[in-house]
């Protein structure tokens, strides 16, 4: 050895770490998903009512994207943004009672990054199922703290789920999801991390701190919605409030990033799943949540990676929520998908020249269909516009026209593939006692009431059973047990001190337990005075956990079934969930 050679330990070493700092590191990525927000809702987009100066950043130091369009309700964009299929394309054909379940068998964009040695988590309203398999834990995402119904009924300390447990909320829901978003950025600094951040804001009930409200309660609207007529100016109040506060704890995340030294290496995505949850303004867009139209689909889109995204970049390019997963994975991997997808790759106009892409894109809701392409919006009513220039669908153009006979040729083949696919009844059981449950929930959301019970509200998200006076009357939820084995029973319920003391029964196909409800939780309603506008959807009570007992559960298809043996005064009790923990 010369006195120029190193010692072969030394000379290994140093490559290493040339090695190691000449290889990139993937960038990390952050997606934030508001709840039923408006495209106008922001101020990067034309509202003067409000400031969104966080989330307007991310697109005035990234790329916006002018024609990006989501489905008219949740489930089904949250479905396209984690898989990049349609909707119908991976089995979700609703938004409750099963029918917002994400097919199984069927990759997430968690399940791609963790297979990049992503550490992976979501913070927030999941709505693509509830019980393994179905479960965010289950589809790729190491860490889950939130909920997976549709909608919450209480936005201060609620009863959430961490990794399967269900454990109380710490404060205002949207701060505490964002704080442990932040705090998961904190614990995986030093590998790359995907977060999702999907917040339960400015879904109703239109609950917040008085700090937010009091800036809106009494200020002026000054923009209006398209028609006028059915705006409630309360609700606009509330939502823009709202949105004030998902602003801020956007500039709370964004700012923690910047403070680990991760705000160059990190990818930031901002949208909404649907248009707004009321009329108001909204651009001259028609329509709201819930409609195939121009207003309840278009959604911002802003993506900011300071290290290799242009500021300032707008993108016209036709674009869905389906693009964003090949869009991320390319962005972050410049590799290729392992999987067809229904998905565009459109990182080339976001990191280069701009293309224009003919496409169509089908807009799916409750049995009404439109199709989008570049320039046109074919509408469920066979109306043809030009939404690029008439936003306002205004201008009804004519339908003798190939346009039109090429839209529509398209609509017939979206109408086809979907009846094909989702046209029929939802037969799917709800799994329960999965290998890697520990806890198996069947809310009353799941389940169907027979005889005198009814829900307490019409909208089967967050409610709760009531009314339960007979003994002919029952709870039934049909199920599919994963894996046979012993288990811990529990019901969630309220039961005033007047009507305590009834027996009831919870059977299987193969065994049955039954137990005296000897325990008063008599709770008053949550939330009503927390209500800034009145609300749609059920209210919730402070249900607590009464174990029934241990049964046991044979593998394979059966009905659950909660009855009562005896009543002891007027009705059973309240009852919202019932809980499975596996004992064996």
């Amino acid at each position: 050895m010369n006195k120029y050679t190193l010692p072969v330990s030394i000379s290994l070493a140093m490559i290493g770490n040339a090695v190691q700092s000449a290889t990139p590191k993937h960038p990390n990525i952050v997606v934030i998903l508001a709840d039923d927000q408006g495209w106008g809702d922001l101020s990067f987009n034309g509202n003067e009512m409000v400031s969104t100066p966080n989330i307007d950043k991310i697109a005035y130091e990234g790329v916006s994207f002018e024609n990006f369009y989501v489905s008219p309700v949740s489930s089904p964009t949250r479905a396209s943004f984690l898989t990049g299929r349609y909707p119908f394309e991976c089995g979700v054909r609703g938004v409750s009672e099963g029918a917002e379940r994400l097919d199984l068998g069927i990759k997430t964009i968690a399940d791609y990054f963790k297979g990049e040695g992503y550490k992976t988590g979501a913070f927030g309203k999941w709505h693509n199922g509830t019980q393994y398999p179905y479960h965010p834990n289950a589809r790729g995402f190491d860490e889950f703290y939130g909920f997976c119904s549709g909608h919450w009924g209480n936005y201060w300390e609620p009863m959430l789920d961490h990794n399967g447990e269900i454990i109380t909320g710490e404060g205002f829901l949207p701060d505490d999801l964002t704080n442990k978003a932040i705090d998961f950025i904190k614990e995986n600094k030093n590998s790359p991390f995907l977060v999702y951040l999907p917040l339960n804001t400015p879904h109703s009930p239109m609950q917040m701190p008085d700090d937010w409200w009091n800036k809106w309660d009494d200020r002026p609207i000054t923009q209006f919605a398209t028609a006028k007529d059915k705006e409630n100016l309360n609700f606009s109040r509330a939502a823009l409030a709202l949105t004030d506060n998902i602003d801020w704890n956007v500039g709370r995340l964004t700012n923690t990033l910047e403070q680990l030294g991760l705000d160059d290496n990190t990818i930031v995505i901002y949208f909404t799943d649907n248009g707004p949850n009321s009329a108001r303004w909204n651009g001259e867009m028609k329509g709201i949540k819930g409609a195939t139209h121009e207003g309840g689909v278009r959604s911002p889109l802003f993506i900011r990676w300071p290290e290799k995204i242009e500021a300032g970049k707008v993108v016209k390019q036709l674009s869905n929520s389906i693009d964003i997963l090949p869009t991320l994975w390319t962005l972050a991997t410049t590799k290729q998908l392992d999987t067809e997808i229904d998905g565009m790759d459109l990182s080339s106009s976001i990191l280069g020249v701009e293309k224009s892409i003919e496409r169509s894109i089908p807009i799916y809701w409750g049995n009404r269909l439109s199709i989008r392409n570049n320039e046109y919006l074919l509408t469920e009513d066979n109306n043809l516009y030009n939404v690029r220039k008439d936003r306002s669908q205004s201008e009804k153009l004519d339908t003798t026209t190939q346009q039109f006979k090429k839209m529509k040729a398209s609509k017939d083949f979206y109408t086809e593939r979907i009846n094909t696919l989702i046209g029929n009844e939802d037969t799917r059981p709800f799994t329960i006692g999965h290998r890697d449950e520990l806890y198996s929930k069947l809310p009353a959301r799941d389940a169907k009431a027979y005889g005198g019970i009814r829900r307490s509200n019409q909208h089967p998200n967050s409610s709760y059973f009531t009314k339960w006076s007979s003994t002919s009357d029952s709870i039934v939820w049909n199920v599919e047990v994963c894996e046979a084995g012993k288990f811990e029973a529990i019901v969630y319920y309220t039961c005033s001190e007047r009507n305590i003391g009834s027996d009831v029964k919870l059977s299987s196909n193969h065994a049955a337990i039954d137990k005296q409800l000897n325990v008063v939780n008599d709770t008053p309603m949550l939330g009503a005075d927390l209500d800034r506008v009145p609300r749609q959807e059920s209210y919730v009570k402070g249900f607590a956990p009464f174990t029934l007992g241990n049964i046991e559960l044979k593998k394979g298809k059966t009905e659950i079934v909660l009855k009562a043996n005896k009543i002891a005064n007027e009705e059973v009790m309240n009852m919202y969930m019932l809980v499975f923990k596996r004992v064996d």
